[in-house]
């Protein structure tokens, strides 16, 4: 039996959509768990050996539940009728970059806070903690962990907010928050007190969430649906596989040439700086129909 994706109701699609990256954090959640447990139990020694091995083998039946579910889904009622009416552009990508090549440019920077801020704030924070501020790993990952559980209540809220108030002012909020406050906070989070470097990663993971929880909506609004299943998936995939994720081995690299500890921070604000341009370039599309 297939389940057909129903579009969620207009005035709801921020909150919907929230699904997305909150799933994305409670995968990462439950590696930081795992990674908090090891670290915590385990000797160097075991972890090279063998810990190491775990994650994966417990992360293959996951892996098997994704696929057996996307199998399952069928598409939008809206795509099924546009294939009844022969109206499915055959090659999208093209398409795409021909006829949407100045909405794909700012989706793709608008991508950037998101991909840069996910990487370094959820997944390099342990790393960055542990190495360059000296914290015990088992510390740096259980404030993490907290972190992430925070993020993932607070997503939701931002999705909601994103429905009442629009794309554009929540995620220029996220934008401008960032511009201003990440350099201060990789100032606090070299303190050696663990509350006030938890303090800053829960309230860089919640300004992060007025991002995350609105932009896939954003990005599906911003491409008609002919081309919008290929305009999402290049715009976000581009911008996360170009600056997300290598923005762990960055990061450490700008550390490493310029021996400031800070230097994340800078380049989550320059990060946050191009998005804001591209955002405030963008229309605003939550209390539309979607497009055609």
């Amino acid at each position: 039996m297939t389940k057909t994706i129903e579009a969620p109701p207009e005035g709801r699609r921020g909150i919907y959509a929230a699904v997305v990256p909150g799933s994305t954090a409670a995968g990462l959640l439950f590696g930081s768990l795992m990674a908090t447990v090891l670290t915590a139990t385990l000797s160097d020694a075991q972890m090279e050996s063998w810990g190491w091995r775990l994650p994966f083998l417990l992360a293959a039946p996951l892996g098997l539940i994704g696929v057996y579910i996307r199998r399952k889904l069928e598409d939008s009622p809206v795509f099924k009728e546009m294939s009844q009416e022969d109206e499915v552009i055959k090659a999208p990508i093209f398409a795409l970059f021909r006829d949407h090549w100045r909405t794909l440019v700012r989706a793709t920077a608008a991508v950037l806070l998101n991909a840069v801020g996910f990487y370094v704030i959820l997944t390099y924070m342990p790393t960055y903690l542990s190495q360059t501020a000296g914290m015990d790993p088992t510390v740096a990952n259980i404030t993490t962990t907290i972190s992430l559980v925070t993020y993932i209540g607070f997503i939701f809220l931002t999705g909601h907010l994103s429905d009442r108030f629009g794309r554009k002012k929540i995620l220029i909020s996220a934008s401008v928050l960032f511009t201003l406050f990440t350099v201060p906070a990789f100032m606090l989070l070299g303190m050696d007190n663990v509350l006030v470097v938890l303090l800053v990663q829960v309230l860089l993971g919640a300004m992060l969430t007025l991002n995350d929880g609105s932009l896939a909506s954003f990005l599906a609004e911003s491409f008609p649906t002919r081309v919008r299943y290929s305009g999402f998936a290049v715009s976000f995939n581009l911008g996360n596989a170009i600056f997300g994720g290598t923005a762990p081995a960055i990061a450490t690299l700008l550390i490493a040439t310029t021996s400031n500890a800070i230097a994340p921070g800078w380049y989550l604000m320059a990060a946050a700086i191009i998005a804001l341009i591209a955002v405030a370039l963008s229309p605003e599309t939550s209390h539309k129909p979607l497009k055609d």
